[in-house]
């Protein structure tokens, strides 16, 4: 299901985990790479498809949330700042969104639009995970280098997942490392509520 508002959101009674990132860094193909699933997420080289949060139900283990890309995007300016503050929303509010996958494109590194987003999860306290997206482009020498970079980007941010992956949605290279890792969270406990007191 596809959400424009707060008010459609689903019920917050599924373990959630959000893929963010750039427009036109990949993350459509990746989540049709992920689910094995050729068009659950439409896949564009139009930057700026996704217009809503796009609801994803995993066997009624965990729900997967496809967000709208940021950064460059073919609409109104009006548009995307409707998106951003849905998306700012999001993530402020929703108790049990357990991880946010950023994905950066791993031929360029990140960009200071990506810095801006990890500041926000930061401020959110949001846990997020960065994918290296596209790695399989990446020449196999220069890899080392550009985790290690990327590695010293996120070392003192607060909310940053230590672990980082590279993938290849087209060659399948790390994928399952990837579902691995969504599986954890879905059979990890539910976050204690603060409101309880648990």
């Amino acid at each position: 299901m596809g959400a424009v508002d707060l008010k459609h959101l689903p019920p917050p009674d599924l373990p959630e985990v959000a893929f963010a990132g750039r427009s036109n860094v990949g993350k459509s193909t990746l989540l049709n790479a992920i689910t094995g699933r050729k068009a659950l997420a439409r896949a564009s080289n139009t930057p700026g498809r996704t217009r809503e949060l796009n609801f994803f139900n995993l066997d009624d283990r965990l729900m997967l949330v496809d967000l709208p890309g940021y950064g460059y995007a073919r609409t109104s300016r009006d548009v995307v700042e409707r998106w951003t503050k849905l998306t700012r929303a999001y993530l402020k509010g929703r108790a049990n969104l357990t991880r946010c996958f950023l994905l950066i494109d791993g031929r360029h590194g990140i960009k200071p639009n990506d810095l801006a987003i990890m500041d926000e999860f930061d401020e959110a306290a949001v846990v997020y995970q960065l994918v290296l997206t596209k790695f399989d482009k990446v020449k196999q020498a220069a890899r080392s280098s550009i985790l290690d970079k990327t590695r010293a980007a996120i070392a003192k941010r607060p909310a940053a997942h230590p672990e980082i992956l590279g993938v290849s949605s087209h060659k399948g290279d790390g994928i399952a490392d990837l579902r691995l890792a969504m599986l954890d969270l879905a059979l990890a406990e539910p976050r204690a509520s603060v409101e309880s007191g648990e």
